[in-house]
C-alpha cells in the first residue's frame, strides 16, 4: 500500500524470519526464498515478475524493493522534511525530539551523521 513502509516490512520480515532455522540453510537464503509470501496485491505482481531467479541473492531483494518502493524521491522528500525541522512554539523539547526521530526513522538512509 502507499502508506506503508517498505523498511518496516523489511524489519518485520527479517524478525519473523530469524524465527526459523534449518541446518545447513543459510539465512538468506530462507528470506530469499520466503519473500514473496510477505507481499500482496501489486507488490506480489512485482516480485513475481522476477521469473527464472532473476533475482539471486537477498541483497538484490532488498535493493530492487527499496528502490522500487522507496524511490529517491522519498528519501529526498525525507530529507528535506528532517533539514527544515523545527519545534513548534508549544511543543516540549522532548516531544519535537520524538517527532524529530520519527522524521530520521521514517527516512532511514538520511545521511545525517549523529552530531548533526
Amino acid at each position: 500500500m502507499p502508506n506503508e513502509d517498505p523498511y518496516a516490512h523489511l524489519a518485520t520480515y527479517i524478525e519473523i524470519c530469524n524465527t526459523v532455522k534449518i541446518t545447513g540453510v543459510p539465512e538468506d537464503a530462507i528470506r530469499l526464498n520466503l519473500f514473496s509470501f510477505s507481499l500482496a496485491g501489486e507488490a506480489k505482481r512485482w516480485m513475481q515478475s522476477f521469473k527464472g531467479n532473476n533475482l539471486k541473492t537477498w541483497e538484490e531483494v532488498v535493493e530492487k524493493f527499496l528502490k522500487k518502493y522507496f524511490p529517491e524521491s522519498k528519501i529526498v522528500e525525507g530529507k528535506a522534511a528532517s533539514s527544515s525541522f523545527h519545534q513548534f512554539p508549544n511543543e516540549s523539547l522532548s516531544e519535537a525530539l520524538e517527532r524529530f526521530r520519527g522524521l530520521l526513522w521514517k527516512t532511514p538512509t538520511h545521511g545525517f551523521t549523529e552530531p548533526i
